[in-house]
């Protein structure tokens, strides 16, 4: 018993699900998003594009 108790306040292993939890969301989040982050990014690219033709 004292062993499943020891077992149950072990946190070694939470900062993995954490991190992977996160990792998950974030992906999720591009999926979801990608239309609009492409958007952006093109948008981006084209500002600085014009930026330096002025230069």
């Amino acid at each position: 018993m004292k062993t499943f108790k020891d077992f149950l306040k072990e946190e070694d292993g939470m900062g993995t699900v954490e991190v992977i939890l996160i990792i998950v969301v974030l992906v999720a989040l591009v999926v979801i998003f990608k239309s609009q982050i492409t958007k952006i990014v093109n948008s981006l690219f084209d500002k600085i594009t014009d930026q330096t033709d002025k230069l």
